[in-house]
């Protein structure tokens, strides 16, 4: 398999995700701007989408994955189809009563996450709405660990387009239906999400069929029991504990957080969140894409014991990350008023929305580099199925951004959430490097002191044209001319792009060592 070929399909996949996304924030934003109504909407999605993450792709796939790839290494299919079964047993009804407690319970949670909120019970009616995602979604990272395995990466990549578009559907058309009804139409976006939900579980149910690793889902007493009693279920629950935790504790700051900004004013919510939106784009197309093509041939790698292959898909990745990830950091860093101008800058959303989600923008931007290379340096720990030591070093990260979320936020108000966030993230990925070369899993291969410095000449000649672009516009200004801003925009980018590859050419940087089999 083609490593880089694998990584740009999922890239590719989540580029159109990515696109989706973007064009849901800006209909979001034009319909609704900053407002209290976004706000309540933007934590009453943020609690079902904090669950995702820490049990759907953090602790279930860290913890399921290299299980699941080492079984199938050593043991082969019909042994990991049996697997894949107990597993899905377990993990439908654990949900489904996770869904009916969170439902119930849905008040004291919103109080939990946000209590400064000025529309709280509209939160708490769409936190009940959306709350049946966690399930759609878990049952989508169950069906996403068996594709990936199986190296099928296009489905599990393109499935967040559906939620996308569902909820792009829901604002043009359902919210006008609500709001002639007399319904706030900001509850449209919740049917969205559920909508959205649902046809990403349903896409997963022809891949999986076709590789023939659909879950049989035991119903009756005897059959939950057996799965609940298949050795691997108490492997991945074992695994899932201290992967559990250490999920925690970035959610845990992100709630900390979210807490604090409900605190700071109507907007500041939303300003986060739009910053957040942006951030993801390089996040998941460079980060996501590499750990999801990584882990399991990591954890392959480490089944068959061969720990050449292991470092050498690791600095490979890490390679990747320096070379495309710095790049976007010193973009976020210069051209951040561009960017949210052209992305959001339409309807209820204001100049001071676009200078309050640019201060966020940049303070996220700070860490880009770290909250990427996190997602390559963690399954180095995932795949030889050692989560608690990523653990360990989340745990003192959580108390040093909290630490400078009290020196920084009085100082830059929401900026300074986003900026400890970022700083946060620095540390972390420093401190997993660390790890890894103290257990001598990974040795940087030979070459990196020349591929640093034809980089960071590629990053300032770039930095130099979009800082000319910057100064050169006046990019609020250009809101009564949308097409000239997008226009302006685009060729600044291609044009930052043609300015870094080039320079990198001419430095003798070669792309091909990018292509990797395994």
């Amino acid at each position: 398999m083609n490593l880089l070929r694998a990584a740009s399909t999922v890239s590719l996949f989540t580029l159109a995700s990515r696109v989706t996304g973007l064009a849901r924030e800006l209909l979001i934003a034009t319909q609704f701007g900053a407002s209290a109504w976004t706000d309540a909407f933007n934590v009453a999605f943020r609690i079902p989408n904090l669950l995702r993450r820490l049990f759907a792709e953090g602790a279930f796939s860290q913890a399921f994955v290299p299980i699941l790839a080492a079984t199938r290494e050593r043991d082969g299919d019909e042994a990991t189809h049996r697997l894949i079964d107990a597993v899905g047993t377990v993990l439908f009804w654990a949900l489904l009563a996770t869904t009916v407690l969170g439902i119930a319970a849905a008040p004291v949670v919103v109080w939990i996450v946000a209590s400064g909120l000025e529309q709280f019970d509209v939160a708490v009616a769409m936190t009940r709405w959306m709350f049946p995602y966690i399930a759609f979604m878990s049952l989508v990272a169950l069906a996403a660990g068996v594709l990936n395995t199986w190296r099928h990466f296009a489905v599990p990549a393109f499935t967040p387009v559906l939620l996308n578009l569902a909820v792009i559907a829901a604002a043009l058309w359902g919210a006008p239906v609500l709001e002639r009804q007399g319904v706030p139409p900001i509850y449209a976006l919740a049917i969205g999400v559920v909508v959205g939900g649902v046809l990403q579980l349903g896409l997963q149910v022809p891949a999986l069929l076709r590789i023939g690793q659909l879950p049989r889902i035991a119903l009756g007493p005897r059959g939950i029991a057996a799965a609940w009693a298949h050795p691997g279920v108490g492997r991945v629950l074992r695994q899932m504990a201290p992967a559990l935790l250490g999920v925690s504790v970035a959610q845990l700051s992100l709630l900390i957080n979210t807490h604090i900004a409900s605190h700071l004013g109507v907007g500041a919510v939303s300003w986060l969140t739009y910053a957040d939106r942006l951030m993801e784009f390089p996040t998941a197309l460079l980060g996501v894409a590499l750990g999801v093509v990584l882990l399991p041939q990591l954890s392959a790698a480490q089944a068959r014991d061969d720990r050449a292959a292991y470092s050498g898909m690791l600095d490979w990745g890490l390679r990747l990350v320096v070379l495309l990830a710095l790049p976007c950091a010193v973009a976020l860093l210069v051209f951040p008023k561009a960017l949210v101008s052209v992305l959001y800058h339409y309807g209820q959303f204001s100049d001071r929305d676009v200078q309050q989600t640019v201060l966020a923008l940049m303070g996220y931007g700070v860490g880009l580099m770290g909250l990427v290379a996190i997602k390559i340096l963690a399954p180095g720990f995932y795949a030889r199925q050692d989560i608690r030591t990523p653990v360990r070093i989340a745990i003192v990260v959580l108390v040093a951004t909290q630490l400078m979320n009290v020196a920084l936020v009085p100082w830059l108000g929401h900026a300074g959430l986003a900026l400890s966030i970022g700083l946060g993230a620095l540390v972390n990925a420093a401190w997993l490097y660390h790890g890894l070369r103290r257990d001598d899993v990974y040795r940087p291969q030979p070459g990196w002191g020349g591929f640093l410095a034809r980089v960071a000449l590629g990053c300032a000649v770039m930095g130099a044209g979009l800082a000319a672009a910057v100064h050169g516009l006046d990019w609020i200004a250009l809101r009564a001319q949308p097409w000239t801003r997008i226009a302006a925009m685009a060729g600044c980018l291609a044009g930052a792009a043609v300015l870094y590859f080039g320079c990198l050419r001419l430095a003798g940087l070669n792309l091909r060592q990018f292509v990797r089999r395994v």
